[in-house]
């Protein structure tokens, strides 16, 4: 575990020790890492992604996500919050995917 300090702010930075196996065996074990806000307790879980062994162009993740290379790279500039970010390629194909058409209308989330 690493604290990382950022703009008067303290994170954690903990990587799981078994990041670098990429079976799917350990369905349960399928966060790489995970960033922390010490002062709130809110996280981001970090999932690495590989090239996977038996479909080209295709990359996966412990938790059996798979994607088309081209669907991600090149990355596109955006903007999120007022910041420059990088996106996938093909955005609206994947948020689609992941969580339906309202995920690309829907601006108000109640949960």
């Amino acid at each position: 575990m690493t604290i990382h300090s950022y703009r008067k702010r303290d994170y954690l930075l903990e990587v799981n020790p078994k990041y670098t196996d990429p079976s799917y065996e350990d369905y349960l074990n399928v966060i790489d890492a995970r960033w922390i806000d010490i002062d709130t307790g809110l996280f981001i879980d970090i999932t690495a992604v590989r090239p996977h062994y038996e479909k080209p162009d295709v990359i996966c993740s412990k938790d059996k996500h798979e994607e088309n290379i081209q669907d991600l790279f090149p990355l596109r500039d955006s903007l999120f919050e007022g910041q420059q970010v990088k996106i996938p390629y093909n955005y609206a194909k994947l948020l689609t995917m992941e969580y339906g058409k309202a995920s690309l209308t829907k601006t108000k989330f109640s949960g």
